[in-house]
């Protein structure tokens, strides 16, 4: 016997399955059986991940989804299981990054009772959710699977419509959830509908000559920051060529990376915006941003400087697809709402070969940045212990073709951006910069692996790292394949790079420090994953390299010390300082020259 909500709910995944929805990650429980059932059934079009912690499982599909760029559902119980994806729904909505979040609920007339397991889940997730709909319970109205098909479609779609982000679709169940037993009934076909996303706004031609005069003969910043969805690298750089101006790229931007040409790709910026004498001579007339805010602070400072509040000649221009209003400093004199690539292929053809920068320009700051590269590797040599900044420098070349790396939050982000450099292969770098917690980035990089996309290589901190141990799981189960490099400073080292090391240091150990004195071996073993411990003073080399290439669950451990590491830091920064102002001397470079204007 086929229950009442069963044609609902087959009703509901095959327009999901036709609105380009293709993975569901269940977690255990009873109200959500008819979900479960009708995901799992013999012949289901989908791939069904199982996960046991309903926190992790929103990380999980959210490093699914954007690794694949299609929508994700995620299957929970009711209760409490559905206030678990609360953490993952606030970073997939500001990331960018398409999930549909299917919750069990009781019917009804079980709400405000006192049942069990039953909390208010209408609305639950507020503002983080694009939308939420309170489905109707399945009673056997001939027109309800018509209706749950209508809103499956407008469900992936707004999911996936820009800004991509969470919509919540609560289902009331009412028992009995599961049919007798007895011979299974086919599925029908449905008449699904075609609802999909709308193409990206293009910019209107007119606008482009603005933006020609406004920036002709300027000398301005391509500055690339995180972007979820990518960004299209090689028109990115055919812009900057037109303009005669270097790429300021973020290691989370996707232009760090790739076979597009990476000559005026400065991967160097945080360090060299810090020594004072090139912030001078290169503080820009104009910037064009693309993607989300960098992750630099003192890229992001040094941009707010140089636009200046009565500076009516400069010009900032962010360009979001969205038309979302992502200027935290408040610098943007000009808001576009337009795709990346076509605003770059309008642009490029409003340009004229007057319309570019002096070649001093770009020149200053590719000079600085070769400076600043070869300084960053003569002091990594010259350094026989174990720093941090060491990863992302000795990791890079190690990744193979089509490859992906995770990036931590607090550290591993900011040395990624310090001394990660620019690679000429197929390598995506993908990180959890919207809300920029350290929650669910292990699930994150084993949702990424679920994907099969090529390697996945994840580079976290300790604190994060044990914050999503349950995110583990899912590697043995599923047979997937994850490299980690753990970051061990036995506590919060970001912290030391803050003022509250110097203003409390009584009571700062303690509360900022957080040494924890975990051995990581025996979560890593748990799991069934392989440990090895690094000698941070050789190099990573065969090791890691070893590693990448064997199958299943490998963790490597750098331990450093967390004071320690801020003096390296600060020595790598001081190394960089003196190399870049070295190069501003030197003759022909055309800072040297007085007809240089900085």
């Amino acid at each position: 016997m086929q229950l009442e909500h069963e044609r609902t709910t087959q009703a509901f995944l095959a327009q999901l399955h036709r609105s380009g929805v293709r993975h569901a990650v269940i977690c255990p429980g009873s109200r959500s059986t008819p979900l479960t059932l009708a995901l799992t059934a013999p012949g289901s079009p989908f791939e069904s991940w199982l996960h046991l912690d309903e926190r992790s499982a929103g990380f999980f599909a959210l490093g699914l989804a954007r690794q694949t760029g299609a929508p994700v559902a995620v299957v929970v119980t009711s209760g409490t299981a559905v206030a678990n994806l609360l953490p993952a729904v606030v970073e997939a909505r500001l990331s960018r990054v398409p999930l549909l979040l299917l919750t069990a609920d009781r019917p009804p007339e079980l709400r405000s009772v006192g049942a069990a397991q039953t909390i208010d889940q209408v609305g639950i997730f507020g503002s983080h959710a694009k939308w939420a709909v309170d489905l109707p319970v399945a009673d056997g109205g001939d027109d309800l699977p018509r209706r749950a098909i209508a809103i499956a479609a407008r469900a992936a779609r707004i999911a996936a419509t820009a800004p991509a982000g969470p919509v919540h679709l609560n289902f009331p169940f009412r028992e009995p959830l599961v049919g007798v037993a007895g011979p299974a009934e086919a599925e029908r076909d449905f008449a699904t509908i075609d609802a999909r996303p709308p193409a990206e706004p293009e910019l209107p031609r007119e606008l482009a000559e603005q933006l020609v005069l406004d920036l002709s003969e300027k000398k301005g910043v391509v500055v690339c920051g995180p972007e979820s969805g990518g960004l299209p690298a090689a028109r990115i750089v055919a812009l900057a060529d037109a303009l005669g101006w270097p790429v300021l790229a973020d290691p989370l931007s996707g232009l760090r990376t790739g076979d597009h040409r990476l000559d005026a790709v400065i991967e160097t910026a945080d360090s060299l915006v810090r020594e004072p004498r090139f912030a001078a001579l290169a503080r820009p007339e104009a910037v064009i941003r693309f993607g989300a805010p960098p992750t630099s602070k003192a890229l992001s400072q040094y941009l707010a400087v140089s636009q200046p509040l009565d500076g009516h000649d400069a010009c900032s221009v962010v360009v979001d697809a969205a038309g979302l209003w992502r200027d935290p400093d408040a610098t943007a004199s000009v808001m576009v709402q337009a795709g990346a690539a076509s605003f770059c292929d309008t642009m490029i053809a409003a340009l004229s070969e007057s319309d570019r920068a002096g070649p001093a320009w770009r020149t200053l700051w590719v000079d600085a940045n070769s400076a600043a590269r070869f300084a960053i590797r003569g002091a990594l040599d010259e350094i026989v212990e174990p720093f941090e900044g060491r990863v992302p420098a000795e990791l890079a070349p190690l990744l193979p073709d089509g490859s992906t790396l995770v990036l931590g939050n607090s550290m591993p982000v900011r040395d990624a951006d310090s001394f990660l450099p620019v690679l000429q292969r197929d390598v995506r770098v993908l990180g959890t910069r919207g809300a920029s917690g350290i929650d669910g980035v292990v699930s994150t990089a084993v949702g990424a692996a679920a994907a099969r996309q090529g390697r996945v290589v994840l580079v976290i901190g300790d604190l994060s790292f044990l914050h999503d141990l349950n995110g583990l799981w899912p590697v043995r189960r599923h047979g997937l394949d994850l490299t980690i490099v753990v970051v061990n400073n036995d506590g919060g080292g970001i912290f030391h790079f803050l003022p509250q090391a110097q203003a409390i240091p009584d009571r700062f150990e303690q509360w900022f420090g957080t040494p924890h004195g975990l051995e990581l071996e025996h979560a890593v073993a748990l799991h069934g994953g392989r440990y090895t411990k690094l000698d941070g003073g050789a190099g990573l080399g065969a090791i890691v390299a070893e590693a990448i290439a064997r199958p299943g669950l490998e963790v490597l451990e750098l331990r450093t010390e967390r004071t320690r590491n801020v003096e390296l830091h600060v020595q790598v920064w001081q190394r960089i300082a003196e190399a870049v102002n070295e190069s501003l001397r030197a003759p022909g470079n055309v800072a040297s020259e007085p007809a240089f204007r900085g």
